[in-house]
């Protein structure tokens, strides 16, 4: 059987990217197996993610933009060696479209996916300065050349709807038989309330500290704190355990709490993001409080497998049930789960992925 090859065209290296991961890598080997073929090709390497994300260096970050536009004409170049092209939010990280206009003319088809309200203005803080070269609304530009769009959500899908003719929701999935709850043991047995995530998105634990203080003086000697990311969050206030993201013990370091915590701004971006922070802990059985935004309205029955909570009254409220009541957190944790093997696992939505690959490549 000769196989389609698809071109990924997306920012970095394999497992560096949640969202690439979640997004499309963990689906690889099923599709594979469907009779696809997959050549990824990234603009920004292991050495140039030590730059890019820092604040400043603006002339080495210029030499990465450089460097990405090349990589992306060499792409082109055997963009007809390919029966589609899969492009991950975009094809350069700043405002032209010229690399998806010439994939349009090649006659190759293409495929669009986000998970993020993209078409938002949103820098990273080490490259707040750079903001002037990006350019959100070229968004729906990229959806009108699409062959087919794909979504995480009922919110970027009404987005995209408005420019592409072929527009699908896919969530953001787990791979519920690699993320599987275990025993929870801890030497001083303490609950653990925990958070994980990035540098782009700690400014949405920090929405939780006022809580987090409160909770912690209220329980001293019941819980601790974990925090999961690339890099550490100062806060003299609050006691809590920095754990430095890994890929290869993500699941083991998740699995170690007993509380999970996703707090949102109630805002357009928020609105954009797939819940997947909330779906990573119910896939552990980890009973989840989050804020009722976007995408986690659809996850979350409050009170039935896992909670919401609007204000700091409600976080302090929801967050002591759980403390409290082991019996609670089972019960959600169980719940939580069984939402995510039913909704939002891998194994429940590789159909829907491989139809798209299937009739994109159709196209050519």
């Amino acid at each position: 059987m000769n196989k389609k090859k698809i071109l990924c065209l997306v920012a970095h290296r394999k497992g560096r990217s949640p969202g690439q991961r979640f997004r499309i890598e963990q689906h690889i080997p099923y599709l594979e197996q469907q009779g696809f073929e997959f050549t990824f090709s990234n603009i920004i390497s292991e050495k140039d993610d030590q730059i890019f994300y820092k604040k400043g260096n603006f002339l080495r970050k210029f030499v990465i933009f450089r460097k990405s536009i090349k990589t992306r004409n060499e792409d082109l170049k055997r963009i007809r060696d390919f029966d589609a092209v899969f492009i991950y939010r975009e094809a350069l990280m700043h405002g032209s479209v010229k690399i998806e206009k010439k994939i349009v003319k090649s006659g190759v088809p293409f495929i669009l996916d986000f998970d993020d309200s993209i078409w938002l203005m949103d820098v990273s803080s080490g490259n707040k300065a750079l903001r002037w070269m990006k350019r959100p609304l070229k968004t729906a530009e990229i959806i009108n050349m699409s062959t087919v769009t794909v979504t995480g959500n009922k919110y970027l899908h009404s987005y995209a709807a408005q420019y592409g003719k072929d527009v699908r929701i896919i969530p953001t999935t787990i791979n519920t038989d690699s993320f599987q709850p275990t025993k929870k043991t801890t030497a001083d047995n303490k609950i653990c309330i925990g958070w994980t995530g990035s540098s782009t998105t700690l400014k949405h634990f920090q929405l939780a500290l006022p809580v987090l203080k409160k909770i912690q003086k209220k329980y001293t000697d019941t819980i601790s704190i974990k925090l999961i990311a690339d890099v550490p969050h100062k806060c003299d206030e609050l006691n809590y355990e920095f754990v430095k993201w890994n890929p290869d013990t993500e699941a083991a370091d998740v699995n170690s709490m007993d509380i999970g915590i996703m707090p949102l701004p109630d805002d357009d971006w928020s609105k954009g993001k797939c819940g997947f922070k909330g779906l990573q802990y119910m896939s552990f059985e980890i009973p989840t409080i989050m804020s009722p935004v976007g995408v986690n309205t659809e996850i979350i029955e409050d009170g039935v497998n896992g909670f919401f909570a609007t204000d700091e009254n409600e976080w302090i409220e929801k967050l002591s049930l759980l403390i409290e009541s082991n019996e609670l957190r089972k019960k959600l944790g169980k719940a939580g789960r069984q939402t995510v093997v039913e909704k939002y696992s891998t194994e429940a939505n590789k159909q829907k992925w491989l139809q798209v690959f299937k009739d994109a490549t159709e196209k050519r």
